[in-house]
């Protein structure tokens, strides 16, 4: 059992090793969007990035109840998003967060400092703030839209996000969310390579947790109201 246990972890710990050195490697040179996953409401404040995180799932509801149903799932319902957080405290040395913070994942992120950049009502929301994300006790600061695509200064990384619902049909659309990220010089750019390289698996991973819980409430919503149509 314990040479099992060894070898398991020694595959897992290898594995992470190949990972981290991939990340690394493909730091800066991020995969250009696929012609549906063209974003220009989050050109407008990260034309160019170092990083692009994008994922999708499709929803068997409207792209307003999905859209609604993104923002305002509680990711922290998830027992695996809850224990990524709490390893990056043990990883960083980071003090827990005792605040009372709202469910939703737009009230919640912006409770932490993220700002909302942009929104087109019922379909797209774009989030974003410059940080230094390496630091244990990380601070989000939120930038007025025109100040955050200026900004420069140095030792900072801004980061911009979406959640988004493309509507297929009157029925069924894609929630869609990205992430992109650049470093605002040489030095931050160095660090955040390093933080990204380590780190980057369970933000990744956070990421695609929410797609299940957003279609299950959006599909659910939906599913409500087609029956209370039905009833009348």
């Amino acid at each position: 059992m314990f040479k099992w246990l060894a070898a398991a972890l020694g595959a897992a710990v290898a594995a992470y090793g190949a990972y981290v050195g991939a990340a690394w490697i493909d730091y800066g040179r991020p995969r250009a969007p696929a012609p549906d996953e063209i974003d220009p409401l989050l050109d407008r404040f990260i034309p160019v990035y170092e990083i692009a995180e994008r994922h999708h799932i499709g929803v068997a509801a409207p792209a307003d109840v999905t859209f609604a149903a993104a923002c305002e799932t509680d990711l922290m319902q998830s027992k695996i998003a809850r224990a990524i957080v709490k390893a990056r405290e043990v990883m960083l040395g980071s003090e827990p967060d005792r605040t009372t913070r709202p469910r939703g994942i737009l009230e919640y992120t912006t409770s932490i400092g993220w700002g909302v950049l942009a929104i087109v009502p019922n379909r797209e929301v774009v989030v974003g703030a410059v940080t230094r994300p390496w630091e244990a006790n990380v601070v989000f600061r939120a930038l007025p839209p025109e100040a955050f695509v200026k900004f420069d200064e140095p030792g900072f990384v801004k980061i911009a996000w979406t959640v988004r619902a493309d509507s297929v049909d009157p029925a069924f659309s894609i929630f869609r969310t990205e992430t992109r990220a650049v470093a605002t010089d040489t030095t931050a750019r160095i660090t955040f390579r390093r933080y990204w390289s380590l780190l980057s698996p369970g933000i990744i991973t956070i990421r695609w947790v929410a797609l299940q819980p957003v279609k299950a409430e959006a599909q659910r919503r939906a599913s409500e109201v087609r029956a209370s149509l039905s009833e009348k």
